[in-house]
């Protein structure tokens, strides 16, 4: 079975957001895959996707922290500023975090480990909806 489906997330302040229930809800026959794998893809280059800590939501607050001290704002060497004092930081930031994931899939359930998540890394101040490309592949 393939399956394709295009999600369309709110508009999120900064910072690192939970999403993996937004996910699974959105494809039906991911309860009837036996044994698949789930790829997401983000179709923007100023937020990111990535796996991490699901149960404390502090890693979250730390990962938007640390994540600011790695691509500063304002930096006087930033030339590509046209949206603003986050723009190119919102850029490194999704470059180094990725713009997509993929959790294999077994029984009908995303298989990722008892603290992990996928989080939208949003990196923006003022952010848009982001949509999302989600494709399950399995039997």
């Amino acid at each position: 079975m393939w399956v394709q489906y295009q999600l369309t997330l709110p508009a999120y302040q900064r910072g690192f957001h939970l999403i993996t229930d937004r996910i699974a809800s959105q494809i039906p026959q991911l309860t009837e895959c036996k044994t698949g794998l789930l790829h997401v893809f983000i179709q923007h280059s100023s937020a990111s996707l990535t796996i991490n800590e699901n149960a404390d939501p502090t890693v979250r607050i730390d990962f938007e922290s640390h994540f600011n001290v790695i691509a500063p704002e304002n930096q006087p060497y930033y030339r590509h500023t046209y949206e603003g004092s986050d723009d190119m930081p919102a850029h490194l930031k999704a470059s180094l975090l990725g713009s997509s994931v993929s959790v294999p899939v077994a029984a009908g359930k995303l298989l990722l480990g008892t603290w992990q998540g996928i989080y939208l890394g949003e990196h923006r101040d003022h952010a848009s909806p982001r949509t999302l490309v989600l494709t399950l592949h399995g039997e």
